[in-house]
């Protein structure tokens, strides 16, 4: 099944300020309910999104990164991918952010995501996504602009590893082998999020129909957001 899902927030500082931020991963993850980024391999992040239905908890497991990033023009592209850890179908989505300014004091950012769900999972999904990924970006966008009030736009970064120097990397040029080395994992240290409540996002007759379809829905959208390592 295939569906295009269009949403847009709004982030209560200029565009210069809100682009680096809506694009660093780690800093907004824990915006979306429920996602949880849990590490970082080169050019691609990987994280859980949590969910529940009543006493029912599930999760979806996924990765994603950039085809294409326009940091002039406030454009991205990524490609996402997860699959429901219960074996009811895999999930997939092209998503284009397009960010612009609203005021000298806001950014408007619209988000449109070609989205792909296979297996058991499709057969729940048309008509029902659009509403839900609204809500989901509605809180989103309040818990974002909630974090910028408390933080500030600016939060410390995580380290980064220095180059090497000329002499060491000439060294190690002549003494190791051509085959680039595979990037190393991180691993992304933080609490444990609590899981989303499908009931409160899209009403209980809504979603005891359409969970499973949600539960991809949820880890698409939080793959909308990521850096450059």
């Amino acid at each position: 099944m295939a569906e295009q899902l269009i949403n847009e927030f709004t982030v209560n500082r200029p565009i210069e300020e809100a682009w680096p931020l809506i694009t660093d991963l780690e800093r907004i993850a824990p915006c979306l309910p429920g996602a949880e980024l849990q590490e970082v391999e080169g050019e691609t992040y990987r994280g859980v999104v949590k969910v529940k239905l009543g006493a029912i908890s599930s999760q979806f497991k996924g990765e994603a990164h950039f085809i294409e990033r326009d940091d002039e023009n406030y454009r991205a592209v990524i490609k996402g991918a997860g699959r429901d850890t219960g074996g009811r179908g895999n999930a997939s989505a092209e998503i284009t952010a397009q960010a612009e300014s609203l005021s000298p004091t806001s950014t408007r950012v619209a988000v449109t995501t070609d989205l792909h769900i296979t297996g058991k999972v499709a057969q729940f999904g048309r008509g029902i996504m659009g509403d839900v990924s609204s809500k989901l970006m509605v809180q989103f966008a309040d818990n974002l602009n909630k974090m910028i009030d408390e933080q500030g736009v600016e939060a410390a970064r995580t380290t980064p590893v220095e180059p090497e120097t000329t002499s060491t990397a000439a060294a190690a040029t002549e003494t190791e082998s051509p085959t680039p080395a595979k990037p190393q994992i991180r691993k992304i240290e933080g609490p444990a999020t609590e899981p989303i409540d499908l009931m409160e996002v899209g009403g209980s007759s809504l979603i005891k129909r359409a969970a499973p379809v949600v539960l991809a829905l949820i880890l698409i959208l939080l793959l909308v957001r990521r850096r450059r390592g």
